[in-house]
């Protein structure tokens, strides 16, 4: 890609506020590919919205927005994992089977797809969901069970809680043996794969390279401990993807796609 051509145009590159994207736009922070997009953070549901009003041209998005809004995929790097992922919880105050009510992170789109599907198709129930900000104590006092994403969920001391605990990430690897896809770089343009495929990827590369800075600097402003911090970063998440991913994306989006079909029925 051409330096030149790239700052001359400047795209808008919203990307994830949470600790998970900080690998994948470290280049653009601090590396070589600083300047080259004009970067922004939000939280998920903000960047799909962002996407979709056209106030952005690039997003780490939530995957199923590739089906909401027809994005293209501009680059195989993102967010995914394979097993606990730790970040993506369901707390319930009762069995899984006996949920009816579900307060949803309003920062999240992917992640309350994946818990209904995986509440239909594990425990056979399809609860009512309430959209709420990341306050554990208040969701459970609307609802039965409360999904948090993200780093609320991180912050989470997950064994000292008197309630059920899901790891998603867990349940969908167990259900389907194929990774989950939280996120990937989209956009609208096809062609923005080959002009700027190749900065994402090397910004991420970046970040990789220097991991150790990430968690030093990262998880103390975040409220984490750099432990927890060192081991989401370097053995939960999945940065680049490949035909694993891409199976367990595609089989994802189906199960979306036909979820959602059913509820508008």
């Amino acid at each position: 890609m051409n330096p030149k051509a790239a700052s001359a145009l400047r795209l808008r590159v919203c990307a994830v506020s949470y600790l998970n994207s900080a690998p994948l736009v470290w280049g653009m922070l601090k590396g070589p590919q600083r300047g080259l997009f004009e970067l922004e953070f939000a939280v998920p549901a903000q960047c799909a919205e962002r996407l979709a009003a056209g106030r952005a041209d690039i997003g780490l998005a939530p995957s199923i927005e590739l089906v909401r809004q027809g994005l293209e995929v501009v680059s195989p790097w993102g967010v995914a994992c394979s097993g606990a992922v730790r970040s993506i919880l369901l707390i319930s105050k009762v069995e899984p089977s006996l949920i009816r009510t579900l307060a949803a992170d309003s920062n999240s789109r992917t992640s309350v797809a994946l818990a209904r599907i995986l509440l239909q198709e594990r425990f056979g129930v399809r609860p009512a969901l309430v959209s709420k900000a990341p306050d554990l104590p208040a969701m459970l006092e609307a609802a039965d069970a409360a999904l948090l994403i993200g780093d609320p969920a991180l912050r989470l001391d997950v064994e000292a809680l008197p309630y059920q605990v899901l790891d998603l990430g867990q349940e969908w690897t167990e259900l389907t043996g194929l990774p989950m896809v939280f996120a990937v770089w989209g956009g609208r343009e096809r062609a923005w794969a080959e002009q700027y495929g190749t900065a994402l990827a090397e910004s991420c590369r970046y970040g990789l390279e220097r991991l150790e800075e990430i968690v030093r600097q990262e998880a103390p402003r975040r409220g984490l401990e750099e432990s927890l911090a060192r081991d989401y970063l370097t053995r939960r998440i999945i940065y680049q993807f490949g035909e694993r991913e891409y199976a367990g994306l595609r089989l994802f989006l189906e199960c979306a796609s036909s979820l959602e079909a059913h509820a508008q029925v």
